[in-house]
Protein backbone atom coordinates (compact mmCIF):
# COMPACT_ATOMS: atom_id res chain seq x y z
CA UNK A 1 0.00 0.00 0.00
CA UNK A 2 2.78 2.47 0.56
CA UNK A 3 4.69 1.90 -2.10
CA UNK A 4 0.99 2.71 -4.31
CA UNK A 5 1.29 5.39 -2.45
CA UNK A 6 4.32 6.55 -3.20
CA UNK A 7 4.13 6.72 -6.26
CA UNK A 8 0.84 8.00 -6.54
CA UNK A 9 2.53 10.94 -4.99
CA UNK A 10 5.87 10.77 -6.70
CA UNK A 11 3.25 11.77 -9.69
CA UNK A 12 1.80 14.72 -8.09
CA UNK A 13 5.87 15.98 -7.86
CA UNK A 14 6.87 15.35 -11.16
CA UNK A 15 3.80 16.79 -12.68
CA UNK A 16 4.91 19.79 -10.95
CA UNK A 17 7.76 20.19 -12.44
CA UNK A 18 6.96 19.70 -16.08
CA UNK A 19 6.51 22.96 -16.88
CA UNK A 20 7.83 24.96 -19.82
CA UNK A 21 9.81 27.76 -20.55
CA UNK A 22 8.58 31.37 -20.57
CA UNK A 23 9.11 33.81 -22.83
CA UNK A 24 11.00 36.06 -21.06
CA UNK A 25 14.23 35.34 -18.64
CA UNK A 26 12.19 37.42 -16.21
CA UNK A 27 9.23 35.38 -16.25
CA UNK A 28 11.13 32.24 -16.49
CA UNK A 29 12.95 32.82 -13.26
CA UNK A 30 9.91 34.02 -11.26
CA UNK A 31 8.07 30.36 -12.35
CA UNK A 32 10.86 28.48 -11.66
CA UNK A 33 11.33 29.51 -8.05
CA UNK A 34 7.76 29.20 -7.80
CA UNK A 35 7.49 26.06 -8.58
CA UNK A 36 10.53 24.94 -6.24
CA UNK A 37 8.25 25.99 -3.28
CA UNK A 38 5.71 23.81 -4.76
CA UNK A 39 7.70 21.62 -4.80
CA UNK A 40 9.69 21.73 -1.42
CA UNK A 41 5.91 21.80 -0.17
CA UNK A 42 5.20 18.37 -1.72
CA UNK A 43 7.78 17.08 -0.44
CA UNK A 44 7.36 17.91 2.81
CA UNK A 45 4.15 16.83 2.93
CA UNK A 46 4.87 13.44 1.55
CA UNK A 47 7.40 12.71 4.09
CA UNK A 48 4.61 13.33 7.21
CA UNK A 49 2.20 11.60 4.89
CA UNK A 50 4.72 8.84 4.94
CA UNK A 51 5.58 8.95 8.65
CA UNK A 52 1.64 8.93 9.62
CA UNK A 53 1.20 5.82 7.64
CA UNK A 54 4.87 4.33 8.91
CA UNK A 55 3.11 4.58 12.21
CA UNK A 56 -0.27 3.52 11.38
CA UNK A 57 1.10 -0.07 9.95
CA UNK A 58 3.48 -0.29 12.84
CA UNK A 59 0.59 0.19 15.22
CA UNK A 60 -1.65 -2.45 13.16
CA UNK A 61 1.73 -4.83 13.57
CA UNK A 62 1.68 -4.37 17.47
CA UNK A 63 -1.72 -4.71 17.59
CA UNK A 64 -1.57 -8.40 15.71
CA UNK A 65 1.09 -9.30 18.51
CA UNK A 66 -1.16 -8.45 21.34
CA UNK A 67 -4.25 -10.10 20.65
CA UNK A 68 -1.45 -13.39 19.91
CA UNK A 69 -0.40 -12.98 23.24
CA UNK A 70 -3.93 -12.65 24.79
CA UNK A 71 -4.83 -16.41 22.81
CA UNK A 72 -1.85 -17.83 24.15
CA UNK A 73 -2.80 -16.48 27.53
CA UNK A 74 -6.31 -17.60 27.98
CA UNK A 75 -4.69 -20.92 27.59
CA UNK A 76 -3.24 -20.65 30.59
CA UNK A 77 -3.87 -20.65 34.07
CA UNK A 78 -4.95 -18.32 37.27
CA UNK A 79 -4.57 -15.01 38.17
CA UNK A 80 -1.22 -14.45 36.05
CA UNK A 81 -3.24 -15.69 33.28
CA UNK A 82 -6.29 -12.94 34.19
CA UNK A 83 -3.84 -10.22 34.64
CA UNK A 84 -1.37 -10.78 31.44
CA UNK A 85 -4.86 -10.55 29.35
CA UNK A 86 -6.03 -7.82 31.19
CA UNK A 87 -2.69 -6.06 30.01
CA UNK A 88 -2.90 -7.09 26.33
CA UNK A 89 -6.58 -5.52 26.25
CA UNK A 90 -5.06 -2.44 27.45
CA UNK A 91 -2.32 -2.31 25.01
CA UNK A 92 -5.10 -2.96 22.31
CA UNK A 93 -6.69 -0.31 23.18
CA UNK A 94 -4.37 2.19 23.41
CA UNK A 95 -3.09 1.54 19.90
CA UNK A 96 -6.22 1.57 18.48
CA UNK A 97 -6.89 5.23 19.84
CA UNK A 98 -3.63 5.91 18.38
CA UNK A 99 -4.08 4.46 14.77
CA UNK A 100 -7.55 6.29 14.97
CA UNK A 101 -6.10 9.82 15.81
CA UNK A 102 -3.52 9.03 13.49
CA UNK A 103 -5.68 8.27 10.37
CA UNK A 104 -7.66 11.63 11.61
CA UNK A 105 -4.41 13.64 11.30
CA UNK A 106 -3.62 12.25 7.78
CA UNK A 107 -7.22 13.36 6.56
CA UNK A 108 -7.01 16.56 8.02
CA UNK A 109 -3.84 17.38 6.13
CA UNK A 110 -5.31 16.15 2.75
CA UNK A 111 -7.97 17.99 3.34
CA UNK A 112 -5.57 21.41 3.91
CA UNK A 113 -2.52 20.05 1.81
CA UNK A 114 -2.02 21.25 -1.74
CA UNK A 115 -1.89 16.93 -2.88
CA UNK A 116 -5.33 15.86 -3.67
CA UNK A 117 -5.69 12.56 -5.27
CA UNK A 118 -8.22 9.40 -5.60
CA UNK A 119 -5.29 7.02 -4.76
CA UNK A 120 -4.98 8.86 -1.52
CA UNK A 121 -8.37 8.85 -0.46
CA UNK A 122 -8.87 5.09 -1.34
CA UNK A 123 -5.72 4.84 1.17
CA UNK A 124 -7.46 6.66 3.82
CA UNK A 125 -10.14 4.46 3.08
CA UNK A 126 -8.60 0.99 3.19
CA UNK A 127 -7.00 2.31 6.58
CA UNK A 128 -10.61 3.18 8.00
CA UNK A 129 -11.76 0.00 7.03
CA UNK A 130 -8.73 -1.67 8.57
CA UNK A 131 -9.84 -0.45 11.82
CA UNK A 132 -13.40 -1.51 11.39
CA UNK A 133 -11.86 -5.29 10.21
CA UNK A 134 -10.23 -4.82 13.51
CA UNK A 135 -13.22 -4.11 15.60
CA UNK A 136 -14.56 -7.21 14.52
CA UNK A 137 -11.85 -9.52 15.45
CA UNK A 138 -11.78 -7.72 18.68
CA UNK A 139 -15.16 -8.60 19.22
CA UNK A 140 -15.11 -11.98 18.12
CA UNK A 141 -11.91 -12.47 20.54
CA UNK A 142 -14.37 -11.01 23.81
CA UNK A 143 -16.50 -13.89 22.35
CA UNK A 144 -14.26 -16.64 22.95
CA UNK A 145 -12.76 -15.70 26.04
CA UNK A 146 -16.46 -15.33 27.53
CA UNK A 147 -17.16 -18.89 25.86
CA UNK A 148 -14.18 -19.67 28.56
CA UNK A 149 -15.66 -17.67 31.14
CA UNK A 150 -13.17 -15.38 30.95
CA UNK A 151 -14.75 -11.95 31.97
CA UNK A 152 -12.59 -8.89 31.59
CA UNK A 153 -14.21 -5.26 31.76
CA UNK A 154 -11.80 -3.17 30.13
CA UNK A 155 -12.26 -5.89 27.32
CA UNK A 156 -15.96 -4.74 27.23
CA UNK A 157 -15.31 -1.12 27.34
CA UNK A 158 -12.69 -1.53 24.69
CA UNK A 159 -15.65 -3.15 22.33
CA UNK A 160 -18.29 -0.28 23.05
CA UNK A 161 -15.53 2.48 22.39
CA UNK A 162 -14.28 0.49 19.24
CA UNK A 163 -18.14 0.40 17.70
CA UNK A 164 -19.45 4.32 18.88
CA UNK A 165 -15.94 5.27 17.48
CA UNK A 166 -15.97 3.18 14.32
CA UNK A 167 -19.78 4.55 13.55
CA UNK A 168 -18.74 8.26 14.15
CA UNK A 169 -15.24 8.02 11.85
CA UNK A 170 -17.80 6.28 9.39
CA UNK A 171 -19.83 9.66 9.33
CA UNK A 172 -16.63 12.03 9.91
CA UNK A 173 -15.34 10.43 6.13
CA UNK A 174 -18.78 11.10 4.59
CA UNK A 175 -18.38 14.50 5.14
CA UNK A 176 -14.76 14.88 4.93
CA UNK A 177 -15.41 13.40 1.38
CA UNK A 178 -18.15 15.61 0.34
CA UNK A 179 -15.75 18.33 1.58
CA UNK A 180 -13.29 17.60 -0.36
CA UNK A 181 -15.08 16.41 -3.86
CA UNK A 182 -16.34 20.32 -3.16
CA UNK A 183 -12.61 22.18 -2.63
CA UNK A 184 -11.61 19.47 -5.41
CA UNK A 185 -14.29 21.64 -8.07
CA UNK A 186 -13.41 24.79 -6.72
CA UNK A 187 -10.15 24.66 -7.21
CA UNK A 188 -10.12 23.55 -10.97
CA UNK A 189 -13.32 25.93 -11.54
CA UNK A 190 -11.98 29.38 -14.24
CA UNK A 191 -14.32 31.06 -16.15
CA UNK A 192 -13.15 32.77 -19.65
CA UNK A 193 -14.85 35.27 -22.08
CA UNK A 194 -13.88 36.74 -25.32
CA UNK A 195 -15.26 39.29 -27.29
CA UNK A 196 -15.01 43.01 -28.99
CA UNK A 197 -13.38 45.96 -27.40
CA UNK A 198 -16.90 47.36 -26.92
CA UNK A 199 -18.78 44.34 -25.85
CA UNK A 200 -15.91 43.95 -23.32
CA UNK A 201 -16.45 47.60 -22.00
CA UNK A 202 -20.43 47.46 -21.54
CA UNK A 203 -19.38 44.81 -19.24
CA UNK A 204 -16.83 46.87 -17.34
CA UNK A 205 -14.59 43.88 -18.38
CA UNK A 206 -11.83 45.99 -20.25
CA UNK A 207 -11.28 50.25 -18.46
CA UNK A 208 -9.44 52.49 -19.58
CA UNK A 209 -7.42 49.64 -21.18
CA UNK A 210 -6.91 47.82 -17.97
CA UNK A 211 -8.54 44.58 -17.31
CA UNK A 212 -10.45 43.31 -14.34
CA UNK A 213 -9.80 46.33 -12.37
CA UNK A 214 -13.67 47.49 -11.82
CA UNK A 215 -17.02 45.84 -10.82
CA UNK A 216 -17.12 43.94 -14.07
CA UNK A 217 -20.08 41.69 -15.16
CA UNK A 218 -19.42 38.19 -13.60
CA UNK A 219 -22.47 36.56 -15.40
CA UNK A 220 -20.94 37.29 -18.65
CA UNK A 221 -18.13 34.83 -17.92
CA UNK A 222 -18.42 31.12 -19.39
CA UNK A 223 -17.62 28.87 -16.02
CA UNK A 224 -15.54 25.68 -16.75
CA UNK A 225 -13.67 22.50 -15.86
CA UNK A 226 -9.86 23.44 -16.16
CA UNK A 227 -9.14 19.32 -16.44
CA UNK A 228 -11.77 19.10 -19.39
CA UNK A 229 -11.50 22.17 -21.43
CA UNK A 230 -8.55 21.74 -23.71
CA UNK A 231 -9.91 24.67 -26.78
CA UNK A 232 -11.57 27.45 -27.70
CA UNK A 233 -12.98 28.15 -30.45
CA UNK A 234 -13.12 31.89 -30.46
CA UNK A 235 -14.56 32.11 -34.24
CA UNK A 236 -12.40 35.69 -35.10
CA UNK A 237 -9.66 36.05 -37.44
CA UNK A 238 -8.00 38.15 -34.74
CA UNK A 239 -7.78 37.27 -31.10
CA UNK A 240 -5.70 38.88 -28.20
CA UNK A 241 -5.64 37.97 -24.85
CA UNK A 242 -6.21 40.12 -22.18
CA UNK A 243 -4.95 38.71 -19.09
CA UNK A 244 -1.68 36.60 -18.15
CA UNK A 245 -1.49 33.69 -18.71
CA UNK A 246 2.17 31.42 -19.36
CA UNK A 247 3.00 31.95 -23.37
CA UNK A 248 4.29 28.33 -23.42
CA UNK A 249 0.74 26.77 -21.66
CA UNK A 250 -0.96 27.50 -24.84
CA UNK A 251 -1.21 28.27 -28.62
CA UNK A 252 -3.14 30.62 -30.82
CA UNK A 253 -4.05 28.47 -34.03
CA UNK A 254 -6.24 29.04 -36.99
CA UNK A 255 -8.72 26.70 -38.43
CA UNK A 256 -9.84 25.82 -41.63
CA UNK A 257 -12.02 28.82 -41.60
CA UNK A 258 -8.91 30.90 -40.82
CA UNK A 259 -10.60 31.96 -37.54
CA UNK A 260 -8.81 31.50 -34.26
CA UNK A 261 -8.80 28.59 -31.84
CA UNK A 262 -7.35 28.90 -28.27
CA UNK A 263 -5.57 25.20 -27.35
CA UNK A 264 -4.77 24.95 -23.64
CA UNK A 265 -1.81 22.60 -23.72
CA UNK A 266 -0.74 22.48 -20.07
CA UNK A 267 -4.35 23.25 -18.04
CA UNK A 268 -2.40 23.62 -14.96
CA UNK A 269 0.30 26.09 -16.03
CA UNK A 270 -2.01 27.90 -18.07
CA UNK A 271 -4.38 28.65 -15.16
CA UNK A 272 -1.81 29.21 -12.48
CA UNK A 273 -1.55 33.34 -12.75
CA UNK A 274 -4.97 33.52 -13.20
CA UNK A 275 -8.61 31.50 -12.90
CA UNK A 276 -9.95 34.36 -15.61
CA UNK A 277 -9.55 34.48 -19.09
CA UNK A 278 -10.03 37.70 -21.52
CA UNK A 279 -9.58 37.32 -25.25
CA UNK A 280 -10.37 40.44 -27.25
CA UNK A 281 -11.41 39.64 -30.34
CA UNK A 282 -12.81 41.98 -33.72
Amino acid sequence: MKKVLLFALCLFTLASCNNGKSSSDQSENSQRDSLQRIIEQRDNEINDMMGILNEVEEGFRLINEAENRVSVARNGEGASRQQQIRENIQFIQQRMAENRDLIAKLRNQVKNGSIKSEQLQKTIENLTKQLEEKDHQIKDLYAQLEAKDIHIEELQNTTNTLTKNVNTLQDDNAQKANTINTQDKQLNTAWYVFGTKKELKEQNILVKGKVLQGNFNKNYFTKVDIRSLKAIKLYSKSAKLLTMHPSSSYKLERDAQEQYVLNITNPQLFWSTSKYLVVQVK
